[in-house]
């Protein structure tokens, strides 16, 4: 079992930064990879970015604007995510693959982006 944490949502001006973070805790030496998914109303999940050694996934709307890593000695992923726009707007679900190939996530942290 891995019980993941996230934090650092919030509501932000167009433009503006948040830095989320995910404290992973359990049986964290089976992680493979960790990242980060996110869900506006009405839409479905997606990928934002994920990271696994040596490898990192961006999803193309955020490519140059959020930088994710992970500190593997704590077992936390993080997301920094620079000129938000509107449609940044979406809950941010922190997860953690295993190397068996199941996924655990995290309970969410919402973070909107208006003026």
């Amino acid at each position: 079992q891995v019980q993941l944490v996230e934090s650092g949502g919030d509501l932000v001006q167009p433009g503006g930064s948040l830095r989320l973070s995910c404290a992973a805790s359990g049986s964290t030496v089976s992680i493979y990879r960790m990242g980060w998914h996110r869900q506006a109303p009405g839409k479905q999940r997606e990928l934002v970015a994920v990271i696994s050694d040596g490898s990192i996934t961006y999803q193309e709307s955020v490519k140059g604007r959020f930088t994710i890593s992970r500190d593997g000695a704590k077992n936390t992923v993080s997301l920094q995510m620079n000129s938000l726009k509107p449609e940044d707007t979406a809950v941010y679900y922190c997860y953690a693959q295993m190397r068996a190939g199941y996924s655990y996530w995290g309970q969410g942290t919402q973070v909107t982006v208006s003026s």
